[in-house]
């Protein structure tokens, strides 16, 4: 099975300049990206696309396909399944992409190696996305407020329950999209019919977006090397 590792970084970002050349623990976010792609065992082929060729010459010391993205598919609006079919028509075929979002870097090579693993042993599986389980923050907790400020529950049950009584739920942390290219390219969507949660430490979630994100990275960062070197990661 041919694996394609997909990192897409646009050059522009509103809520932080630069955002994919940001520095976390020494390394740009797009180097995060490229070494828990490169140190899997189960990945073919790691590739940047970027619009920027500033993120790309500085990641071109590493052993990745660089894919200069037209500027037409890299606005603040543009959808990332174009990018993902640009990139495909210049690299050629792989049985499944995953891609790997520089914006959520707490991760690591043996849990991308895992996710081709569930492929692997479900050959009727189209996806895997990486989620992370959340507690406090709830649907039963959360309401939409008319213009009086009116709160209306999001959902009809759960109130008033205890966090310990409601159903588990789960937020995609942005780490892993892992898809079969012929589904994706059927549904032109990660999220195709047919997959399954990767299920991540939600105590390492961190979707980089503003400065306050990055902030709050960084404070974690340390923690999570030390506790994945000493597991052997």
């Amino acid at each position: 099975m041919k694996v394609l590792a997909l990192i897409p970084a646009r050059g522009g970002s509103k809520g932080i300049p630069d955002k994919n050349l940001k520095l976390l623990g020494g390394k740009t976010l797009i180097e995060h990206a490229v070494d828990c792609a490169r140190g899997a065992k189960k990945i073919d082929c790691t590739a940047m696309t970027s619009d920027s060729i500033r993120i790309l010459e500085t990641i071109k010391h590493k052993d990745v396909e660089l894919i200069h993205r037209p500027q037409d598919l890299a606005r603040d609006e543009s959808n990332v399944v174009l990018a993902i079919e640009h990139a495909l028509k210049e690299l050629g075929n792989y049985e499944v992409i995953v891609l790997l979002q520089p914006t959520s870097p707490l991760r690591t090579s043996k849990q991308l190696d895992e996710i081709i693993s569930m492929f692997e042993n479900d050959a009727s599986l189209n996806a895997v996305i990486s989620v992370v389980p959340m507690h406090d923050i709830h649907p039963a907790r959360m309401y939409t407020l008319d213009t009086d400020l009116s709160m209306k529950p999001l959902t009809q049950f759960g109130e008033t329950s205890r966090r310990q009584d409601l159903d588990p739920v789960f937020f995609r942390n942005g780490c892993f999209y892992a898809v079969k290219t012929e589904a994706f390219l059927r549904e032109k969507t990660l999220m195709v019919a047919n997959k399954k949660a990767y299920v991540m430490d939600v105590n390492w979630l961190a979707n980089i977006d503003s400065p306050r994100d990055l902030l709050l990275a960084e404070l974690l960062y340390n923690d999570f090397k030390n506790e994945n070197t000493n597991n052997g990661v």
